[in-house]
């Protein structure tokens, strides 16, 4: 399999669980995950935030806030509901995730009457996991949005039980980006290296870490030190910015990316609210830059989705 970077839109149609991990983990810390809201109204109106963020080099589309019961896209053209994924797949030709939540239902009252407040179909459940296979989705992401009362515990046991109902139809990344609402699992318990052991049992393929410089504690050094633990277990590590600094300046953005990269991340994830929706667009572009260089941003901006 070739490196994600090379890869075109029709290398990846028939790309299988295995392949995609290899091609992630052959680019060696050069994938940029962008995430984006698509219930909210899209920053170019007619166009969806998830084509927005593609075509400013993003590799992965990760769709938070995403209801596989009841999926809405504004912008995107009328498709039937089960088709949702397919299409953005077809217009931006790129691997596509959702987040899931293994929300404490108490907490989770909190986000009530907000942009944040769950719904059924965002549920970190065996039977969402599955549909969200049958959809086209290539990777869930088990975390939380916060406020949700998402604990590690919780998604654990969640990880369980969609593994065993998934199998290999689908890339599993799991960990918080920020405590989601849970007391005590702020800082440096966000996440530790037995909660990494633990994903990895529940069967994890990539494990998901606050990128350095996002909430406190997190150094460039504790990350380093998770990483190589995820590495040592032939897993991959995502870093993310889930703080709303992706509505930083460029500088911020930069600085972050490299200590990610030299932390030792194989996928960089820029989170959705720069503002509501998606990160500004400037910075997705500067993150891109700043871990791969313009030739491989460019290129990934001008490939054809009919490749």
């Amino acid at each position: 399999m070739k490196r994600l970077l090379d890869c075109t839109p029709s290398d990846l149609q028939n790309c299988t669980k295995p392949e995609l991990l290899s091609a992630l983990a052959a680019c060696e810390g050069r994938v940029l995950a962008c995430e984006t809201i698509g219930i909210t109204p899209p920053l170019l109106v007619d166009v969806t935030n998830a084509e927005y963020a593609a075509s400013l080099s993003a590799d992965i589309l990760l769709l938070n806030m995403f209801d596989v019961q009841h999926p809405v896209i504004n912008a995107l053209p009328k498709v039937a509901a089960e088709d949702t994924v397919r299409e953005i797949k077809r217009l931006t030709g790129r691997v596509v995730g959702i987040n899931l939540e293994p929300v404490d239902p108490q907490a989770a009252k909190s986000n009530d009457g907000t942009l944040w407040k769950m719904s059924t179909g965002r549920l970190a459940t065996a039977e969402n996991a599955v549909r969200a296979a049958e959809m086209g989705v290539d990777m869930v992401v088990l975390t939380g949005n916060p406020g949700n009362g998402v604990s590690n515990s919780a998604i654990v046991e969640s990880l369980r039980s969609i593994r065993a109902a998934v199998g290999d139809r689908l890339i599993l990344a799991a960990g918080k980006m920020h405590a989601s609402g849970v007391a005590g699992e702020g800082g440096e318990n966000i996440l530790t290296p037995d909660d990494v052991r633990d994903f990895i049992q529940a069967g994890a393929d990539i494990i998901l870490l606050p990128a350095p410089g996002t909430v406190p504690g997190i150094t460039q050094e504790y990350a380093h030190r998770l990483i190589r633990g995820i590495h040592a277990a032939g897993k991959l590590a995502l870093t993310a910015i889930g703080t709303s600094q992706e509505g930083a300046d460029t500088a911020t953005i930069r600085q972050i990316a490299l200590m990610c990269k030299m932390a030792g991340a194989d996928i960089h994830h820029i989170g959705d609210t720069g503002v509501p929706g998606m990160a500004l667009p400037q910075n997705i572009l500067a993150y891109s830059i700043a871990i791969r260089g313009e030739r491989h941003t460019y290129h990934k901006m001008a490939q054809s989705v009919n490749r």
